[in-house]
């Protein structure tokens, strides 16, 4: 057979006999994201029902929790039947036992596992599909036949008993004769209602939503059987994923988990993307979040208008400070926590009256002013939250002998009051909810903080881009915000990648043992991490690293426009001795008001303000922070260094006061532009 007739052969095949797509995922060892979906559905549950037992909690709350609980259970049982909570098989069933008991305590765990696998090998099929019942109803029946799902299921699992092992007949015979005793002590003893409350009424509401979205909303009026044409036997449900994702729990990806039952829950949406073209190509079944049907060329009409039109509920852009330049005032203290032994996590009650001013773009930070033993500090903080936040907090790192961060480590306590300059700095970068762009972080340390609120803030905001973030630290129990970046890795599995590097954990990943240095990064660069697969890298760390990271990148091609460097320090210089510069009048424009100085021989622009605005704004005075960012209306000036502005900034005309000495006979300056 010639090659032609070969291809020619493949495109005749039906579409709904192709070959699966490899998910590109493994069962993990243990899938945490789930174990964790079950540890917080059951202490809900133990919240909710002692709460209404003790008389705390009305029972239109219990009721709301603990049907959410049986919705999220089934989650859990859901994956322990396809075995996707674990490699190890006996964890699987464990798992399943134990949820088993809040969603249907009538049957036993492997007599259900035996209907939900049956439903997978006869989806659709009326004859054979025991959950049939739920989509292949008239519509003004469907809600009622919901709610009454161990009804329909006996109609099918009573036939089928004398073929079932023994060990599950029994196993079942015993959980029901177990409910069956549990309602009679609870009639007995007056206390029917309250098991109606705390079980009884959410179990039924929660059996209702998981018939109407497990079975009706991905199943109901498609005619192909799994057997007949895989792919069109249930659906992917588009549109506002924003909201439906969490929500259902991914099960609007329902056609994900038939091709691909082994892959957990929190993975549709990944091997979704992963495998998106090659799913279109063998004519998936699709609709959108209203009901309509879609084709493979529908769909991608769909997703170029939505792109341009943007989503169906709009983000809304986080708004910026409204101060034009670092503006000092008094914030309160909200509290002071511990992030790691020698880091900690500092919360600020920004008064409602100023909110609109501490405002913050991320990756910026805040100046912290304080009179330490009668010696004023300034110290600069990254803002550690994403921008769509209000709240605002700084981490701290311990540093042995540093005044400030002793006095937070040892003293600093809610209530207590600190002098915030308003948010600065510029490096992150401008966000597009409609781009889809692929960004890098490489941070080492309390380098962090500003990467970890771009991090989030994009993850949010561009639903199409993703993120990999290259973190460097001694050791796990000295990783800043490890529990953070664990969360946010369980919430956007599919767009984030989180690669820890640790100089002194022995037993770490080889290839991930260490420091971020330019051998690792070749490495990354010509392999996972090619320059032109990542559209903006960010560099946060010990200024070794930093330089080092910086230098290698532009080694190998990046553009320099789009690697963001921030350093916590500039480097200290010798001061400008006087014959270097001629004197020099400076008029500068701040708050709103002009003032004119005479400016020293060697002076700095900074340096010459301060003798008559003691509010001019600065911090690092290393060029490295860019609160004394100003604009140059007039003049020329000679900058030292320069950490903080970008070529744009610099183009526009923007210099950093701490680091200019005017080069021409008058300066003039503007911190209000």
């Amino acid at each position: 057979m010639s090659i032609t007739d070969s291809v020619d052969s493949i495109e005749q095949e039906p579409a709904g006999s192709r070959a699966l797509p490899d998910p590109g995922a493994l069962v993990p060892a243990l899938a945490w994201p789930t174990v964790s979906l079950f540890a917080a559905s059951l202490v809900a549950f133990v919240f909710a029902t002692v709460g209404y037992a003790q008389g705390w909690l009305p029972a239109w709350v219990t009721i709301a929790v603990n049907a959410t609980v049986t919705f999220t259970m089934f989650t859990v049982l859901h994956d322990a039947i396809h075995y996707a909570i674990s490699t190890v098989r006996w964890v699987n069933g464990l798992f399943g036992r134990l949820a088993m008991p809040l969603i249907v305590p009538i049957l036993s765990f492997p007599t259900y596992a035996f209907l939900h696998i049956e439903h997978h090998r006869h989806a659709n099929d009326d004859d054979n599909d025991p959950d049939a019942w739920a989509s292949h109803a008239p519509n003004w029946q469907a809600p009622a036949r919901w709610a009454l799902a161990e009804l329909f299921y006996g109609k099918y699992l009573i036939p089928a008993i004398p073929n079932r092992p023994k060990a599950e007949v029994a196993e079942t015979l015993f959980v029901l004769v177990l409910s069956v005793i549990g309602v009679a002590v609870a009639i007995v003893t007056g206390h029917l209602w309250t098991l109606a409350v705390v079980f009884l009424i959410p179990q039924r509401i929660g059996i209702f939503f998981l018939a109407w979205w497990f079975d009706w909303m991905p199943h109901h009026g498609l005619e192909a059987t799994q057997r007949s044409n895989r792919y069109q036997a249930t659906r992917t449900r588009v549109g506002m994923e924003w909201l439906f994702t969490p929500l259902m729990l991914s099960q609007n990806y329902h056609l994900v988990h038939h091709l691909h039952p082994s892959v957990p829950f929190y993975r549709y949406v990944k091997t979704w993307r992963r495998n998106e073209e090659a799913y279109l190509d063998r004519d998936v079944a699709i609709a959108t979040v209203f009901g309509q049907q879609l084709n493979s060329d529908e769909f991608r009409e769909w997703k170029q208008l939505n792109r341009k039109l943007g989503r169906l509920v709009p983000v809304h852009m986080p708004l910026t400070s409204s101060a034009t330049h670092a503006v000092l005032h008094r914030i309160p203290v909200a509290s002071v926590a511990p992030i790691t032994d020698d880091s900690t996590l500092v919360t600020f009650a920004v008064p409602e009256a100023l909110q609109d001013e501490f405002r913050f773009e991320p990756g910026q930070h805040v100046t912290v002013c304080t009179n330490l033993g009668g010696e004023g500090v300034r110290r600069n903080y990254s803002i550690c939250v994403p921008a769509t936040k209000t709240q605002l907090k700084i981490a701290v790192k311990h540093i042995p002998g540093g005044a400030f961060s002793s006095f937070v480590a040892n003293q600093l306590k809610a209530g207590d009051v600190l002098e915030l300059m308003t948010p600065t700095g510029r490096f992150g970068t401008g966000l597009d909810p409609l781009a889809r762009k692929h960004y890098v972080g490489l941070a080492a340390g309390s380098g962090i903080t500003p990467i970890l609120s771009i991090l989030e803030t994009v993850l949010e905001i561009e639903t199409e881009s993703r993120f990999t973030l290259i973190y460097g630290n001694r050791t796990k129990e000295s990783t800043m915000f490890r529990r953070d970046l664990c969360r946010l890795e369980s919430c956007y599995a599919d767009r984030l990648e989180v690669l820890y590097v640790m100089s002194s954990e022995p037993r770490h990943t080889p290839e991930l043992r260490g420091r971020i240095d330019a051998a690792k990064l070749d490495r990354w660069l010509t392999t996972s991490l090619r320059p032109g697969t990542v559209d903006e890298w960010f560099v946060c760390g010990p200024a070794a690293m930093s330089t080092a990271a910086h230098d290698t990148l532009l080694q190998h091609g990046v553009d320099a426009e789009r690697i963001h460097v921030e350093l916590f320090t500039g480097y200290t210089k010798t001061r400008s001795v006087a014959h270097d510069y001629a004197p020099a009048t400076l008029t500068f424009r701040l708050s709103g008001q002009e003032q004119t100085v005479d400016l020293a021989a060697g002076d700095s622009i900074l340096e010459a303000a301060l003798q008559v605005r003691g509010d001019t704004p600065y911090a690092c005075m290393g060029g490295a922070c860019g609160t004394c960012r100003a604009k140059l209306v007039t003049g020329t000036v000679e900058m030292d260094q320069n950490f903080a502005l970008g070529r744009a900034e610099l183009d526009a005309g923007y210099v950093l006061t701490c680091q200019s000495h005017p080069s021409s006979p008058t300066v003039f300056v503007d911190y209000d532009a």
